[in-house]
């Protein structure tokens, strides 16, 4: 039986995607090809695919660069697959940020700002916070603010959109910090 400690120590053999190391393949996209490269800057911790970063250097929203001709627009949705709690997940997915109409290889606020950031805080267990960039094939305008932050689909979204796949997908993981003890 090949339990996660096995799988992550044949990582490199086999070369496993952390997309799907992960379960982002899976539990919010579908497999897919990057075509465009993403980076995340929450300050100055750079953003890994699967790497650990404390709530409280998430607070603000992250610098995001990706490559991307100009001449076409991309979509932006930020979510957490294990709200409220990676055991039960009954709100997968809570959506944290959604930005259309970003054109290729700007900056995220030339795009059209649908649900505005929300700092990842997670109560239980360890979540993963997922960053998924689609190509869009128009301009959307006017889209449907969604009603609710949980129970969001990132697959739902692309098929109403008609977004087809992601270009890019980065990832990390955040769980509570402990309070400082009192004496």
């Amino acid at each position: 039986m090949l339990n996660f400690k096995n799988l992550l120590m044949s990582r490199d053999r086999y070369k496993v995607e952390p997309h799907i190391l992960g379960r982002i393949i899976g539990d919010v996209v579908d497999k897919f090809t990057p075509i465009v490269t993403m980076s995340l800057c929450y300050g100055p911790k750079h953003v890994r695919n699967g790497c650990d970063i404390k709530p409280s250097m998430v607070v603000d929203p992250p610098k995001i660069k990706f490559t991307g001709r100009p001449d076409y627009l991309y979509t932006l949705v930020m979510v957490d697959p294990d709200a409220p709690s990676p055991c039960a997940p009954t709100m997968r997915e809570w959506l944290h940020w959604y930005v259309t109409d970003i054109p290729g290889g700007s900056d995220i606020s030339k795009g059209k700002e649908i649900t505005p950031y929300e700092s990842p805080c997670p109560r239980i267990g360890v979540h993963r916070f997922v960053f998924v960039l689609f190509q869009q094939k128009e301009p959307l305008g006017l889209v449907n603010v969604p009603q609710s932050r949980k129970n969001f689909s990132t697959r739902l979204l692309a098929a109403d959109l008609d977004l087809g796949l992601p270009a890019a997908v980065v990832f990390f993981h955040a769980q509570r910090e402990s309070a400082p003890s009192r004496r």
